[in-house]
């Protein structure tokens, strides 16, 4: 056999294990399909298929992050708004992704927008807002529940952005400031009703104790001096009353003598 010979065979060698050899990553399965027919699903490493014969597709079993384009949304309450939304998920069974679905990342993404649309749509604007995670898991329960025969496994379903038309947003502003000068004037009302509980427990006070009046005025008179801008005139029934004070005090003062 000459050199030639030698050369041709081990190049039609070399074609054959080029053919033959299929590297398998940690991330991946590869389904065999020998003459049309699943024959197996191979693990990850260094593996071999008959040319010609066999041949292996790749499943991917990575969490696969899908974007859910923008749609119009007519809500329950009528309501037109934009929603975008973002889904997770992975093949569990890569025999079934293979073999029971033509293209499972667009059957997905397909299965996604409509049930993104059908969900929202049956809430009204506030729960929307308000109840995103609700509606969230409700939109994933209902597309896991398809994908589950294609060997899909969707972990996690987000509304990622809802866009109001402008009225609306006016709408809402108003309807917040509203609540908000509701809880103010609420809380105004509660502060004047707890003044007006301690003045009239002042009142009662002061009625059975006359000098105690008295007794405030000049505490009063007294903040207002320290200011020094003001000029201060003191009515007779004042001066009367400061010495009813002075009167008191000294016979408080004579009082407590005695008893010593």
């Amino acid at each position: 056999m000459d050199w030639f010979s030698l050369i041709i065979i081990l190049v039609i060698i070399l074609i054959i294990l080029g053919l033959s050899i299929r590297i398998v990553n940690q991330y991946e399965r590869g389904v065999v399909f020998r003459v049309g027919k699943v024959i197996g699903v191979k693990e990850p490493g260094l593996r071999l298929i008959i040319p010609l014969i066999d041949r292996m597709v790749k499943a991917s079993l990575q969490i696969v992050t899908m974007p859910i384009p923008s749609q119009k949304i007519i809500t329950e309450d009528n309501v037109s708004i934009d929603v975008a939304a973002v889904a997770y998920f992975k093949i569990v069974d890569p025999y079934k992704a293979v073999v029971e679905v033509e293209n499972y990342s667009r059957a997905v993404n397909q299965i996604s927008q409509t049930t993104v649309r059908s969900v929202v749509g049956q809430f009204n604007l506030d729960e929307i807002l308000s109840e995103t995670p609700k509606i969230n898991l409700k939109i994933k329960e209902i597309i896991d529940k398809h994908s589950e025969p294609w060997g899909i496994n969707v972990t996690t379903v987000e509304i990622k952005d809802i866009k109001l038309p402008d009225t609306m947003k006016r709408v809402i502003a108003m309807q917040a400031e509203a609540e908000r000068e509701k809880r103010a004037k609420i809380i105004a009302a509660e502060g004047e009703y707890l003044s007006a509980t301690k003045l009239g427990d002042a009142a009662d006070i002061i009625s059975q104790h006359p000098i105690a009046l008295q007794l405030r005025i000049m505490q009063v008179l007294n903040q207002i001096a320290v200011e020094k801008n003001s000029t201060i005139i003191f009515p007779a029934p004042l001066m009367n009353s400061i010495t009813d004070i002075a009167n008191f005090l000294k016979e408080e003062n004579k009082e407590a003598v005695d008893k010593k």
